[in-house]
């Protein structure tokens, strides 16, 4: 069977593959496959406890940090839509995103 590798089924399998191997760095900042798949199932969590349901919009707003990465990885997991807003927009910009 040949199936298409989603960025959900990538981060799965290189936590079980690679689960060792660096995944992210960000300065002094390290994580693992294995723990960036544990960040993003903990981000996963939360966001299901606060009642994001599929289909639901998750706005994010955050620098380029393993901060905006997680949610790429944790909304897609609940079946969300994932709204990542750019820290460079004005407040209005921001609002009007928001609301629209």
């Amino acid at each position: 069977m040949n199936a298409p590798l989603t960025p959900l089924d990538f981060l799965a399998r290189s936590a079980f593959v690679y689960r060792d191997k660096t995944a992210v760095v960000d300065g002094q900042q390290r994580f693992t496959y294995s723990e960036l798949h544990q960040r993003v199932h903990r981000l996963a969590s939360a966001l299901r406890r606060r009642g994001v349901k599929p289909g639901d919009r998750v706005a994010v707003l955050a620098p380029n940090t393993p901060l905006a990465l997680d949610p790429h990885f944790a909304v897609p997991l609940l079946g969300a839509v994932l709204v990542m807003l750019n820290i460079r927009l004005a407040a209005a910009e921001l609002a009007w995103i928001l609301n629209h």
